[in-house]
Formats: structure tokens, C-alpha cells, sequence
């Protein structure tokens, strides 16, 4: 007789099924954990560089590789047009305020020339013309003034010889007026005669400025014209290094054309570019230094170019004293610029651990040189050599400062 079991408990008939989801579950949350842990790397030690941080002096600069310029270009531009005679000079020469540079011809300008010749022979011709004719006239009228004068003499004697005989009674009163008349006639004739000649020789007096103006403005025009032959003849406008010359032989060019550069010997300007991180610090008037064989040569900002092309921008030195011996156009120096005094900080050699953590964090080393973990840091200022270390790292500490390209995203590194 068959004997009827219990039935079976619901976790011991799964039981299998159970604990394969437990397995699951487990393989999950290792999964996650892995994927969201701390991910470490593992690296040979002689494949990263570790620094020390230490106390020290620091003092902020930065270097930076220039070339010298022309402190000035002075542009050579033609004062007349023409075509080109002849080039004394040629580009490169080094020149000297007033060598000449170009000699141009213009048969235009000659032919004005002539005519401004001609034109003031003609003013000087009618001015002796009217000259001569004003005096001729001035003696024409004296002359007049002179007869009438002797007339009304003689007038007025036979008028008192008239008078005379009137009283005696020799003379009628019709005769005694008639010589009156007369006598008075000659005396208003003198006088408008006299006023004639002072209208006269005010009109010659206005009338001869008037000839002097035309003569001198015609003078003055033939100067003028004349000494634009000297314009024809381009001379150097400063001393210095010609350059950019490049005309040929009975080429025209016109008044106000560009011809020419000549840059300055006498001084240079260094330009270099410098990294954006420091355009907030670079400002005119901050010292710098360049070296050449072992002597500095102390220079200044004089012009900074605050546009930013390819994470730089451009700063301009000049020489505040001497200049090395063998400063010209296009050569290269290595200079510093002081951003800063010395001050005692905590400092760290620099790597390229900046470019990847922007100066937020870095790996700090253990003591054993076995592992390095993440740390938060801040980085202050920096030159060529060092980073100054605000906070996050104290003086002993020794971090990894190269090789974040393989590492940067990792949270602990082993040394192996």
C-alpha cells in the first residue's frame, strides 16, 4: 500500500533555481563594484618621474624665445610721379638721412616748369611796362599842374593890374569882371588839377600793389614748380637698412607712391610669444634680462599684443641699456621676464602633470614608492622650473609629475 508523502517545501524544490540567482546577484554587484570602484593602474616606476616638494625661494618669471626687430620703420614714399631714371641704391644698403635712393623724370613737370617761366617774364615785362607808363603819366601831369600854376601867376597880376585900373577908371566894371572871371576860372582849374594828381597817385599806389602781388605770386609759383624738380630726386628719410625696393628702370609711378622701407640700425625691439596663462601678469614697463656670453642685457616690455592666437600672445622688449655685440635683424635670444619677487614657498618641479589635472590634483607617492593615490591640490603661481603649492602638499610629500597621458584616469597608481 502506497503511503502519501508531504509535499515538498517551495524553497526546497527551487532550491537550485535559487541559488543560481543568488550566484547572479553576487556576479552583478561584483560587476558594479569593479565599475564603479577605485580604478587602479599598474606601472613601471621608471616609466613616471617623482618630485619632492620642498621649502624654498621662488620667484616668478618666465622665459621665452624672441627675435629681434626694427624698433621703427619709416616708410619711403615718391614726393612726385614719374619714371624711374636711375637706382643709386639697392635693396639691403644700409643709408643715411638724404642718400639718394631713386632719381625719377617727368617731361610733364618741365613743360610746367616752362610755362611758370614764361608767365612770370610776362608779369615781370608788363610790370616795368606799367611802371614806366604810370610815371610817364605822373610827369605828364606835373607838367600840367606846373603851366597852369604859371598861368593863374600871370592871371593874378593882370587882375590887380585890372583892379588897379578900375579904380583909376581906366577900366570899365565889365572889364574888372571879366578878369575876375577868368582869374577864378584858372584857380578851380588848379585846384582839380591837384586833386587829379593825389587821385592819381593813390589809384598808382593800389594799382602798383597790385602789379607787385601778380609779380610776386608769379615769382612765388615759379619757386614753387621749380623746386618740385628737387622732388624728383628720392632721398632716405632716416638712416638704417633699406628694404622692400624692387622697381625697374623707366617704370612710372605716381606722387604718393610707397617705394620703400627703411628699418632702423640704431635700436631693436625683441618680440616674442608667451603663453595665455600669463596675460593677466604681463603688463609695460616689467623688467626682463637676455644673456649673452654670460653678460645680461637688461630690457623692458615697451607693447603687449593682448590677442590671443594659438594659446599665446605676442610682448615687445626694447634695450634699456648696452646690446650685445652681435644684435642685428632676425636674430634669436632666450629672455626672461620677472613677473615677481623672491619669496620663500612650497614649490614643486614642474611636469606635464599640469596639463592633464589643470593644477587640481595630483598622485602623492607613500612613503614606500609602492603606490600613489589621488590627492586634491592648488597651484599657484609658476616659472619655468617650479610650481608654487598654495595648499594640499606640504614640504617632504613626493608626488608623480610626469606621465599623466597614461595615467590620468586612474584613481591609484602601483609601482612596480
Amino acid at each position: 500500500m502506497d503511503i502519501k508523502l508531504p509535499p515538498k517545501k517551495w524553497y526546497v524544490r527551487y532550491r537550485l533555481h535559487i541559488l543560481a540567482g543568488i550566484m547572479a546577484v553576487g556576479l552583478i554587484a561584483l560587476l558594479i563594484k569593479v565599475s564603479i570602484g577605485p580604478r587602479v593602474i599598474r606601472i613601471n616606476a621608471d616609466s613616471v618621474q617623482i618630485a619632492q616638494v620642498v621649502a624654498g625661494e621662488f620667484s616668478e618669471y618666465v622665459n621665452a624665445e624672441g627675435t629681434l626687430q626694427p624698433i621703427q620703420t619709416v616708410k619711403v614714399y615718391t614726393r612726385e610721379g614719374g619714371f624711374v631714371e636711375s637706382m643709386p641704391l639697392q635693396d639691403g644698403a644700409l643709408v643715411r638721412k638724404g642718400d639718394t635712393i631713386m632719381i625719377l623724370s617727368d617731361p610733364e613737370l618741365l613743360r610746367t616748369i616752362e610755362t611758370a617761366r614764361e608767365n612770370w617774364r610776362k608779369q615781370n615785362r608788363n610790370f616795368r611796362t606799367s611802371m614806366i607808363e604810370m610815371e610817364q603819366r605822373r610827369i605828364t601831369l606835373a607838367q600840367n599842374i606846373l603851366q597852369t600854376k604859371y598861368e593863374l601867376k600871370r592871371l593874378e597880376k593882370e587882375h590887380s593890374l585890372a583892379l588897379e585900373e578900375y579904380r583909376m577908371g581906366i577900366r570899365s566894371r565889365a572889364q574888372l569882371e571879366v578878369a575876375d572871371e577868368e582869374y577864378n576860372y584858372k584857380m578851380e582849374t588848379v585846384r582839380l588839377q591837384l586833386e587829379s594828381r593825389r587821385q592819381d597817385s593813390i589809384l598808382n599806389t593800389i594799382r602798383m600793389e597790385s602789379l607787385e602781388d601778380e609779380l610776386e605770386e608769379s615769382r612765388r609759383q615759379l619757386v614753387n614748380t621749380e623746386a618740385r624738380l628737387s622732388d624728383l630726386i628720392v632721398t632716405a628719410p632716416a638712416d638704417g637698412q633699406l628694404s622692400g625696393l624692387s622697381l625697374e628702370p623707366s617704370q612710372h609711378i605716381t606722387a604718393g607712391t610707397s617705394i620703400a622701407d627703411i628699418k632702423r640700425m640704431d635700436q631693436f625691439r625683441m618680440r616674442l610669444s608667451i603663453n595665455e596663462f600669463y596675460i593677466d601678469k604681463i603688463t609695460v614697463g616689467q623688467p626682463a634680462t637676455i644673456t649673452y656670453e654670460k653678460k645680461n642685457f637688461p630690457m623692458k616690455i615697451s607693447g603687449v599684443v593682448p590677442e590671443i592666437k594659438g594659446g599665446s600672445f605676442d610682448v615687445f622688449l626694447v634695450f634699456t641699456d648696452s646690446m650685445p655685440d652681435n644684435a642685428r635683424i632676425g636674430k634669436s635670444y632666450q629672455a626672461r621676464i620677472e613677473l615677481g619677487g623672491q619669496a620663500q614657498s612650497t614649490i614643486v618641479q614642474k611636469g606635464n602633470f599640469y596639463n592633464y589635472t589643470h593644477g587640481s590634483w595630483v598622485f602623492k607617492v607613500n612613503e614606500s614608492h609602492t603606490h600613489a593615490v589621488r590627492v586634491p591640490v592648488s597651484i599657484g603661481r609658476q616659472n619655468p622650473r617650479h610650481f608654487e603649492i598654495i595648499e594640499g602638499l606640504a614640504p617632504g610629500d613626493e608626488i608623480i609629475i610626469t606621465g599623466y597621458e597614461r595615467i590620468s584616469d586612474a584613481d591609484e597608481v602601483v609601482l612596480n
